[in-house]
């Protein structure tokens, strides 16, 4: 029989990164992750495994290089800025194939901003996260349970096609409560890694852990054969949830917590007799484009709700194909919507 545990979220995340085989942990204290850190401090030496504060964000990433490059699985977290300082060396973990685990428990911005919750990383976490021809795998959870459930798949994810996954997580979901079952998670069978820099005691060559190509052909042969990877994990890896999409007058869009707010809406508009749909993309990178683009087709309108300035309206809008009106409603800056607030932005697209 399954037992259920109570857990904050951000030490949900560590726990489940420590069952998923996580035994290095680089990261730097900031508002609204620290717990992350203060949680693998103390669990880290039990389980044999090393957690450093690193002297900066910059320097926790360039570890995760270094850990990862040896064949361990390595988990780093921040909070918005804090991502912003390790875009560099995630670019150069891409640039390498080396896997890894990159939590983002977001807050507003820019610049400092504030502690409160919000969604204004998606851009960064989705587009621009580093320099180059790049992506990040990038999950975004909207409960304390899918938090562990992502968090073993990001590892196991990162090892299967090399690459880092990020989960876009926020203060509202680093710091609630639920209960969660980790006998729920189902690890994947992962291959060696032969590729991993661990001595070689003249059996081998040595591999080498790299991202510099002088030549431009190398280089370019290398990006394209990347995104031929890429493609493989927007065929088998996408993810979403959807609630009565056919035949919807409207259907609503939204990820993470915010989409805890939204199904409330959602469910309220139903008993009173409006035809609104609802759908949830878990990957956010890949994102479900092609779920969307057949869903335009069975609605009449769409609203894009988060905690942003609309960040994710152009990827409805692209995936859609804009055969059909894209609406935004959102709070930013650390504010959060009521289901009220969302009900009646509804009410008033319909109009």
């Amino acid at each position: 029989m399954s037992e259920l545990v109570l857990m904050k979220g951000n030490e949900a995340i560590s726990e489940a990164a420590i069952k998923s085989g996580c035994r290095y942990y680089f990261g730097y204290p900031i508002t609204p992750q620290t717990e992350i850190a203060e949680y693998m401090s103390k669990r880290m030496p039990q389980v044999d495994g090393l957690c450093i504060q690193a002297e900066s964000e910059i320097a926790a990433i360039n570890m995760v290089l270094g850990a990862s490059s040896a064949g361990a699985r390595v988990l780093t977290s921040s909070s918005s800025p804090g991502v912003s300082l390790k875009g560099e060396g995630i670019s150069y973990l891409v640039g390498s194939d080396l896997p890894c685990v990159i939590v983002n428990v977001q807050r507003g911005g820019p610049g400092l901003g504030g502690i409160q919750p919000a969604q204004s990383d998606y851009y960064q976490a989705t587009k621009a996260m580093g320099h180059g021809d790049m992506r990040l795998i990038v999950l975004a959870p909207n409960s304390i349970q899918e938090i562990i459930e992502l968090t073993s798949l990001a590892f196991d994810l990162a090892d299967l096609y090399r690459t880092p996954v990020m989960i876009l997580a926020d203060g509202a979901l680093g710091q609630m409560m639920e209960p969660v079952d980790f006998d729920k998670l189902q690890p994947r069978e992962i291959p060696e890694k032969t590729w991993a820099a661990v001595g070689h005691q003249n059996k081998r060559e040595p591999n080498i852990i790299n991202s510099l190509y002088i030549e431009p052909k190398d280089l370019e042969d290398l990006v394209i054969e990347r995104y031929k990877k890429y493609d493989i994990i927007n065929e088998k890896e996408v993810k979403y949830e959807e609630e009565n999409i056919d035949g919807s007058d409207i259907v609503i869009v939204s990820y993470g917590i915010t989409s805890r707010i939204a199904k409330t809406a959602v469910d309220k508009l139903r008993k009173n007799g409006i035809n609104v749909g609802y759908f949830r993309p878990v990957t956010l990178s890949p994102f479900p484009a092609k779920r969307l683009g057949e869903i335009a087709d069975m609605t009449k309108r769409f609203l894009v709700t988060e905690l942003n300035m609309g960040q994710m309206v152009d990827d409805v809008k692209l995936a859609t194909k804009c055969k059909k009106p894209v609406d935004f409603y959102g709070r930013t800056g650390g504010m959060m919507p009521s289901p009220d607030e969302i009900y009646q932005a509804v009410l008033r697209t319909l109009k």
